[in-house]
């Protein structure tokens, strides 16, 4: 097994807050009754943002070392991948995903596994630095250097990803928002 970069980096990422709240309110369509899964949430810091607004958070990252660094008594943590949810089917009011689509392995198996957890009438939000802009193009050669095996996809390869659903993009300032509601 190799360096694990997140969980050396969960620390300073703990103290980093969300900026982009208002645009994931209205995305996602919140606030919303019910449960919301928060995949590589890492420490929190999206879920920390937006607790208010759903029912309950389940908290799902790969990284014991991200997860360690969220606060447990506000959120369910899930230590496990993407591309294998341990949810039944139709789990989920709210599906997100921040800032880590780049980092799973299997992009597809991800999509399908988010989709199935995702209730008929919810919203499945995945936000993503946009690769066509100049400095996300930088960001992904410095992970690569970074050896992180990031891959990156533009938001409309995001949007393939999904073979049914009522799909869209928005993009501002860097940043892309497919939403996808089932």
């Amino acid at each position: 097994m190799g360096f694990d970069h997140f969980s050396f980096i969960a620390p300073i990422y703990a103290r980093v807050t969300y900026s982009k709240t208002e645009t994931m309110k209205e995305v996602a369509s919140l606030p919303s009754s019910g449960r919301l899964l928060d995949i590589g949430g890492g420490t929190g810091r999206v879920a920390s943002a937006i607790r208010d607004l759903v029912d309950e958070i389940v908290i799902a990252d790969v990284s014991f070392g991200m997860l360690a660094h969220s606060p447990r008594a506000d959120f369910v943590p899930l230590c496990g991948a993407s591309e294998t949810l341990p949810f039944a089917d139709n789990s989920f009011e709210r599906v997100i995903m921040v800032d880590a689509l780049h980092h799973v392995i299997n992009h597809a198996d991800s999509a399908n596994e988010m989709f199935r957890v995702l209730k008929p009438g919810g919203v499945l939000v995945i936000e993503e630095p946009d690769i066509r802009t100049f400095g996300v193009k930088l960001i992904a050669i410095a992970e690569k250097l970074l050896l992180m095996r990031s891959h990156f996809l533009a938001p409309d390869a995001i949007l393939e990803l999904f073979k049914s659903g009522e799909k869209q993009v928005r993009s501002e300032g860097g940043t892309a928002w497919v939403i996808v509601k089932k």
